[in-house]
């Protein structure tokens, strides 16, 4: 089983959104760029809404992010 994490969606940014851990902003890393089509689709929300949105992903082998979920 993969690893879980809770992240926010800060903004969009053309057709990706960057995300960050659900953490205080002092203890967040710097926001990492997905395509906002695949979140979108995976929780079932356009992706004009997702600026703001908690979410939860599986963390890959690779350290990337899928299995998009609202949290």
């Amino acid at each position: 089983m993969s690893e879980q994490v809770n992240v926010r969606v800060l903004l969009l940014f053309g057709d990706q959104a960057e995300i960050v851990a659900d953490v205080p902003p002092e203890e967040r890393a710097e926001p990492v760029r997905y395509p906002a089509a695949e979140i979108a689709e995976a929780i079932g929300l356009p992706a004009a809404e997702l600026p703001g949105k908690r979410l939860t992903a599986d963390v890959g082998p690779d350290d990337r992010l899928a299995g998009w979920r609202l949290a």
